[in-house]
């Protein structure tokens, strides 16, 4: 067997040269119809989930605190819509341990206007300022009853502390007097029942009660400093946009000065980056606090604290250096390739410059993707407040019936109260026992599922499409005459059409991958705190097993879908077809292909590193000219890091019609290869430019036979550039 046919055997036959192929097939049929049926049917099942759960959740139990009855505090329209705080009767009963895992202090809870802002006690204030004292009793409490009576009854708590609202909840307003906890300016108070209490006694009850709540105090800092800085948000992703047009614009007339410049912008923004640490770290010498190490701080939510610290500055330097050390030697080592995937990015700015409309389709994926985000994201929000108010026992002394299920509308005759006369039926969490609650996990998985499978879809959608379009301009022999009326919509069309059951297919297998990846992710979680060392091995070592299969299966859908695009068969047959091709050209994937990957993930790089220093001079207030025109924020963060996130979505959809032109491009070379010979007969669809490129890495691949180096140097193509060049 000659030597240049054994890689043909290894990875199946070659293309033959058929005279009536011209590009994409238009005469197919459809294609993994079991697929495209089954799509259907979890896309209605996904639309029935999400029609359950907005009629069984309400998310105004995410958004209102609740008091004991299961009422919503603060609500428009109700009875509480101007109390909108929450009161603790006993905040001390916050100092279980059983509140982290229930979430709920076993105490009554009441909505209120006003957080009391005096001491008083039931027992004392009883005949004086009772009316003020009313205020944070149940309805229905008058002076005419006994005290014993009201406490027993929890009508009325046995005593008011000065509080403070804290996340629309009112916690004892704790303070500090040398070095001795105080509330209200002192150090002790009346329970209520006679006993002297330190103020140190309520800190406990505060920290539990606000462990949750100190997260949701994040949430709605970040979520005011949205709201007065949405609008440069906008501004600065528009910014993104015109910049990431303006390089692709740019680099089809100027590929090769583009390119340069791309790199090296990036390094000398990396550089400013190192600079700008290095002098952040030096200014920061002797300031008071700022030795103090990342671990001795500990977490923090004000996320400005960490840039007071000489050790956050020093961390970021030795990152963009180690970042800045590696692009650098990647450029020294692949310096005569990116010469060849330069060329290669003029060929694909050719194509793009004919397909114009190519450079718009992202905007369809990305309004796509997201209107499957926010429908997962409401659903999730539905089905996680679909419960049902659950009652459970409250006592202070010893009740066998304390903790179990409850209903209020009738406790106060029911057996449970007469065997505990001092217990209460109080809120205590959002669940249910019905069969709609028993399978709510499950639904809620089935919704992170189609997610998954959904946006996938989207993502492959995206490729097909781009790919059809690409192929039919590569296989127009007379360009651009020959290349067929918007050439996007065609491609979309016959995506839609026939290959529905593929995408599916495709975007179902990495669906499953990703959703196994998730579970690991989880479980890793749930094992932080377990000793089995052997165990966490494994986890570890599946969770890097699944990270690569998935790049490899994405790798794989990739190309597979543009062979579908062009031939039209199934998914299977296109993945083997494609896998085979590459493998077949190995050393031109290796060379051409991921270099040019580099250099468009390098412009990306570039676009993101403008706008997200931009960002940060302008929301930091480092820059004078900007400090009365930047918004006032809790945390200047936050825009900056969803600009930064924004920005790179932005360019990486504009940069990726260059990536999925050059794969397409790329495969269709190859197979131009197999099919002819740049004869007369059997001319090469290839311009002589990309001829030149590609075969240039061959001829100097030292695995390549002297046959195939003298077939490189006598092609016809070869023949006529040479002639021409002189």
């Amino acid at each position: 067997m000659p030597e240049n046919e054994e890689p043909y055997r290894k990875h199946g036959d070659p293309r033959k040269y058929d005279s009536s192929f011209k590009g994409p097939i238009h005469n197919r049929g459809c294609t993994d119809i079991i697929c495209c049926i089954l799509f259907i049917i979890a896309v209605l099942g996904y639309i029935a989930v999400g029609i359950l759960a907005w009629s069984q959740g309400d998310p105004r139990k995410v958004i209102y605190p609740t008091d004991s009855r299961g009422q919503f505090c603060g609500q428009a329209g109700t009875p509480l819509e101007n109390k909108r705080l929450l009161f603790y009767f006993n905040i001390m009963k916050c100092a279980s341990p059983m509140v982290l895992l229930s979430f709920q202090c076993p105490t009554t809870q009441m909505c209120v206007e006003k957080c009391p802002d005096r001491f008083m006690t039931l027992a004392r204030n009883y005949y004086e300022d009772f009316e003020y004292y009313k205020n944070f009793c149940k309805e229905g409490v008058t002076n005419k009853m006994s005290i014993p009576e009201i406490l027993s009854a929890r009508l009325c708590p046995a005593m008011l502390t000065p509080s403070k609202p804290f996340t629309r909840r009112c916690f004892p307003a704790l303070g500090s007097i040398g070095g001795v906890i105080t509330v209200g300016n002192r150090t002790t108070f009346d329970d209520g029942r006679g006993n002297v209490r330190n103020a140190k006694d309520l800190v406990d009850g505060v920290t539990n009660a606000t462990v949750v709540m100190e997260a949701r105090q994040v949430v709605m800092k970040i979520f005011e400093d949205y709201t007065q800085s949405w609008y440069w948000i906008l501004i600065g992703l528009v910014i993104a946009m015109v910049l990431s047009l303006l390089f692709i614009i740019l680099m089809r007339f100027l590929g090769g000065i583009m390119v340069w410049i791309i790199i090296v912008a990036v390094i000398v923004v990396i550089g400013y980056g190192i600079f700008h640490c290095y002098m952040e770290y030096a200014h920061l010498k002797g300031e008071p606090g700022a030795n103090v190490t990342l671990k001795e701080l500990g977490f923090q939510t004000d996320f400005t604290v960490y840039l007071h610290v000489r050790q956050t500055w020093l961390a970021f330097m030795i990152i963009l250096a180690i970042v800045e050390v590696i692009i650098i030697l990647l450029l020294i080592f692949l310096r005569k390739r990116i010469l060849i995937a330069i060329a290669l990015i003029k060929e694909a700015s050719r194509a793009i410059a004919h397909v114009m409309s190519s450079l718009f389709y992202p905007m369809f994926t990305f309004i796509l993707l997201a209107i499957v985000i926010a429908y997962w994201a409401v659903t999730a929000v539905f089905l996680s407040t679909s419960n049902e108010s659950i009652y459970k026992v409250v006592n202070e002394s010893a009740c066998e019936h304390s903790g179990l299920t409850c209903d209020p509308a009738n406790y106060s005759t029911s057996d449970m109260k007469k065997q505990c006369p001092d217990s209460g039926c109080l809120f205590a969490f959002y669940g249910g026992e019905t069969v709609y609650h028993k399978y709510l996990i499950g639904l809620q998985f089935y919704n992170v599922f189609l997610f998954f499978w959904c946006a996938n879809f989207v993502t492959a959608l995206g490729q097909m499409t781009l790919a059809g379009a690409f192929a039919s301009y590569y296989w127009a022999f007379n360009k651009p005459d020959d290349v067929p009326t918007l050439p996007v919509f065609a491609s979309l069309g016959r995506s839609l059409r026939y290959h529905t059951g593929t995408l599916a297919f495709g975007s179902l297998i990495l669906s499953i991958i990703q959703i196994i990846r998730v579970l690991l992710e989880y479980l890793d979680h749930k094992l932080k705190g377990a000793q089995n060392k052997f165990a966490k091995f494994l986890l570890c070592c599946l969770k890097c097993c699944f990270w690569c299969l998935e790049k490899f299966v994405k790798f794989l859908n990739r190309n597979a879908y543009i062979m579908v695009a062009i031939y039209g068969k199934n998914f299977c047959t296109s993945a083997r077809d494609a896998f085979f091709l590459l493998m077949r050209n190995v050393i031109r994937v290796a060379v051409v292909d991921k270099v040019t990957d580099f250099l468009l993930f390098l412009g990306k790089l570039l676009i993101v590193g403008l706008v997200g220093v931009f960002a940060f001079f302008f929301f930091s207030g480092r820059v004078k000219a900007f400090e009365n025109t930047a918004p006032h924020l809790h945390y200047y963060w936050v825009p900056i890091l969803t600009l930064v996130i924004g920005s790179y979505l932005i360019a990486h959809g504009f940069f990726s019609v260059y990536a999925m032109c050059v794969d397409t491009l790329f495969l269709c070379f190859c197979e131009d290869l197999e099919r002819n010979d740049g004869s007369t007969e059997r001319p090469y669809y290839m311009s002589s430019t990309i001829h030149e490129i590609l075969w240039k890495v061959k001829a100097e691949d030292p695995s390549v036979s002297p046959a195939q180096r003298l077939q490189v140097e006598d092609s016809p193509i070869k023949k006529t550039q040479e002639k021409d060049n002189a």
